[in-house]
């Protein structure tokens, strides 16, 4: 099996599930892969695609649309997924097994994955804080897709945006209404490198701020677990 991988949580879900022997080509946004690069995320070079020879290609996001729609144009086996909610990602894992041929890998790591969210559930507060998560500054915008399940998941309460809808822009009026007890911050291609200023923009609230590397909750694959993981230590402090 010789699969292309042209979204960074693809790669990442592969590598879980022991098939990065299987990766002959990624692109520019993918870490820690050793395959040749075919590209960024929305603007691969097909020709650099096509003389890889790969048995699938996969690609992830509604973003990628155009680039899966291109790549099936010219006959290439593209395997899509579209994850918006927590249990969407879940089941995206054994998806992507079976695409790479490691179907059995997939099943184990959705099932160990639920199994990881069920233990946090488990001991998660019913009543628990009030959690903002910011996934871009300028302008600043509330997390959506599966953010809001992972801090439902973690014992937090997230008023701002509903599960599975996009994220969407918020000003300080909405934010400070909502009284949060924390703010996490994890601005997409950042990696944990940002200082959040919330009084340097003139927003006012009492909340114990956190910076999160973006991959653990803006990426849907594996690491959304280790974020949900650390979310959960982060806001209840143990």
């Amino acid at each position: 099996m010789r699969a292309v991988s042209l979204a960074p949580s693809a790669t990442a879900t592969v590598a879980a599930l022991g098939g990065s022997d299987r990766l002959v080509g990624v692109t520019t946004h993918c870490e820690d892969a050793d395959a040749p690069v075919v590209g960024g995320w929305l603007n691969p070079d097909f020709e650099r695609v096509a003389a890889l020879d790969p048995d699938v290609i996969l690609t992830s996001d509604a973003l990628q649309r155009e680039v899966r729609d291109d790549l099936r144009e010219r006959g290439f086996d593209v395997h899509h997924v579209e994850p918006t909610t927590l249990d969407d990602v879940l089941a995206s894992f054994a998806e992507i097994g079976d695409a790479v041929g490691r179907p059995d890998a997939g099943a184990d790591l959705e099932a160990e994955s639920r199994e990881r969210v069920r233990r946090i559930r488990e001991v998660a507060p019913e009543d628990g804080p009030v959690v903002y998560c910011e996934e871009w500054s300028d302008p600043p915008m509330a997390a959506g897709n599966w953010v809001p399940d992972v801090v439902e998941a973690a014992g937090g309460r997230y008023p701002f945006v509903d599960a599975g809808e996009r994220s969407r822009e918020v000003d300080a009026s909405a934010v400070e209404a909502a009284d949060p007890d924390h703010a996490v911050v994890h601005v997409c291609g950042k990696g944990d490198g940002v200082d959040p200023d919330f009084a340097g923009r003139g927003w006012e609230f009492d909340a114990d701020v956190h910076v999160l590397d973006d991959s653990l909750l803006n990426q849907p694959s594996p690491r959304l677990l280790d974020g949900l993981e650390r979310l959960a230590a982060r806001i209840h402090g143990d």
